[in-house]
């Protein structure tokens, strides 16, 4: 999980790369910036003509000391975390080779999706100041536990971060199995221009497959990282296929234990999935060739909060405050919801678009986005 990334996409904060004057904006390649929310996708930004529009922000947050740590919270959120793993795991093993165990599965991917939050936010410095204390606690949660390389998820993360929704630079806009904007769309053939027309119908269906290709992703990242690095992230990614598989081959026999294994990974995706979507989809998209973004307008323009209470955080991990995550990576979880009224009071005087929705409405409008970028090839 990407310890850099504090300094990836805070790094902006002396306002050097504040932007200035209006600011044009390409939308999502649809020309309508449809799905984005009130005020966003209109390409009207705007920052002050001098100095940063960020630090003003940084002052008043940094005065509350909602940028100081919460160890104590995360370590009582990791041990209860911890605790209903063993409890599931305990279930698992009181219930025994019956098709009823296969239930558990729920619970397993839900409680395997709060161990991804915590890599995520340890990844953020967000927990432990320290590098090589906040990478243990990802390595653990994340390669040990989960079975996903964090150094991968390092490499990615970082760079969505310090540009998101940037079609050259933010890889979870790039070309894959979707596509984000109608000239990606336009150059797909045979199978995949059919993906293209569909996704957005196929969106969910195939989060289902996004548990399998983390471990994939993973393991293929190994031989992109220094030897020492691989030898640590393989053997512990080793060790959870290892662990993973005893536990489901001395519970169950070897049919039940492939439809676990393949039932949790799906549930798994589809929870990490949900909890990600509704973050940047049908956002602004900055214009590649356009003027270079301040670090406020670059992480708020793009960025989609979604309304709830405590279970809407809880299921969210804490990402349905997803400006305030961006504008502060390294911001302990519990301090987000403090954050926002100062976030969106400053947005406001600035006149720059907040964008913020109900958890439904957030899937509609990045499902809108999508069918909107296959509608060409429709």
């Amino acid at each position: 999980m990407p310890q850099a990334t504090a300094t990836a996409a805070e790094g902006t904060r002396d306002g050097a790369g504040s932007a200035r004057g209006a600011v044009g904006v390409t939308g999502t390649g649809t020309g309508t910036g449809a799905g984005s929310g009130p005020g966003a996708g209109t390409g009207t930004g705007t920052a002050p003509a001098q100095g940063s529009d960020f630090a003003p922000l940084l002052r008043a947050v940094k005065g509350q000391g909602l940028l100081e740590r919460r160890t104590g919270w995360y370590a009582a959120g990791i041990a209860a975390n911890l605790a209903a793993l063993g409890a599931v795991i305990t279930g698992m093993v009181l219930l025994g080779n019956t098709w009823w165990t296969l239930l558990l599965a729920l619970p397993l991917a839900v409680f395997w999706s709060r161990t991804a939050f915590v890599g995520h936010d340890a990844g953020h410095a967000q927990i432990a100041g320290g590098r090589r204390a906040g990478r243990a606690i990802g390595l653990v949660h994340a390669n040990l536990l989960l079975g996903m390389n964090e150094a991968w998820w390092n490499d990615k993360h970082v760079r969505h971060h310090a540009n998101p929704n940037h079609i050259d630079k933010d890889p979870d806009v790039g070309v894959g199995a979707l596509v984000w904007t109608q000239k990606q769309a336009a150059q797909r053939e045979g199978f995949a221009r059919w993906l293209t027309r569909n996704q957005a119908r196929l969106f969910f269906p195939m989060l289902l497959l996004e548990g399998i290709a983390l471990k994939i992703s993973g393991f293929q990242y190994l031989r992109q990282q220094p030897a020492r690095e691989r030898a640590l992230s393989g053997l512990l990614l080793v060790a959870h296929l290892g662990i993973y598989a005893t536990l489901l081959l001395s519970v169950l026999s070897p049919g039940k234990a492939i439809a676990f294994a393949l039932v949790h990974h799906a549930l798994f995706g589809l929870h990490l999935g949900m909890a990600f979507a509704p973050n940047h989809k049908g956002m602004e998209m900055p214009d590649p060739d356009g003027e270079r973004w301040g670090h406020l307008q670059r992480q708020v323009l793009t960025s989609r909060n979604v309304r709830g209470g405590m279970l809407t955080d809880w299921f969210l991990g804490g990402l349905n405050y997803q400006i305030e995550h961006h504008l502060f990576p390294s911001m302990p979880r519990p301090h987000l919801r403090l954050a926002q009224p100062m976030v969106r009071a400053h947005c406001k005087s600035l006149g720059m678009p907040y964008v913020e929705t109900g958890l439904i409405e957030s899937y509609r409008q990045a499902l809108r986005h999508m069918y909107e970028v296959g509608e060409p090839l429709r």
